[in-house]
């Protein structure tokens, strides 16, 4: 099944705790945590404190997606502040440096993910999809939510759905970006696994019904 990873750049941060409470009420299957920097994306979102906050308000799997500049430099903060993914960009550092932040997360007991920008073919995450629990691709520019979703998009997750298959890896393909109840089923025909989706869940009023309809998309 379908899993829903409510993205929570687009919940209410005076009352995060209970925003959490009610998309795990609702059937959410993780808890997508944006990470922005300012300088690999153009924003400033939220870090360590507030994940760690968040770790002991909840139980629900936290998808920490970073993204950041050199991530392998706080690769194991976000571990230790209680991720159970950490996922980078591919574009943020040297190939080299990206394996050492998989390794690192791995260390720590954690599961690791890649992430591709709209640019980005999806080559680059092959030499990676052996070693992570996780690939995202971005339907969107990284750096803002409210987005609009980005159908050529499709091809790329076919393509790492072939390969991910092709391989017989367990690693989950997840799609972020403009993901809503009319734009779900294209990704879920295209191969992905994890959807992310951040105002078309926090930005309705029944979040439990949002997370149903994105589902059954």
């Amino acid at each position: 099944m379908i899993k829903i990873a409510p993205s929570i750049l687009s919940a209410d941060f005076a009352r995060l705790g209970d925003e959490v409470a009610e998309i795990r009420a609702g059937g959410a299957d993780y808890v997508h945590f944006d990470v922005m920097d300012g300088l690999f994306v153009p924003n400033i979102s939220i870090g360590i404190p507030v994940l760690k906050s968040l770790r002991r308000a909840t139980d629900m799997f936290l998808d920490v997606h970073l993204m950041i500049d050199r991530p392998l430099r706080y690769a194991e903060a976000f571990c230790d502040a209680g991720a159970d993914l950490v996922n980078f960009h591919v574009e943020a550092d040297s190939e080299e440096n990206i394996r050492a932040a998989i390794e690192a997360v791995k260390a720590r007991g954690k599961k690791a993910g890649i992430t591709l920008k709209p640019k980005t073919p999806a080559e680059a995450a092959f030499a990676f999809l052996p070693l992570v629990d996780l690939v995202l691709v971005m339907t969107v520019e990284p750096g803002f939510g409210g987005q609009r979703f980005m159908a050529d998009q499709m091809p790329k997750v076919a393509e790492l759905r072939r390969r991910i298959d092709e391989l017989a890896l367990s690693c989950e393909l997840e799609v972020d970006g403009g993901v809503d109840e009319h734009t779900a089923a294209t990704t879920k025909a295209a191969g992905a696994d994890v959807l992310v989706a951040g105002s078309a869940v926090f930005g309705r009023p029944d979040r439990a019904a949002a997370i149903r309809a994105i589902r059954e998309a």
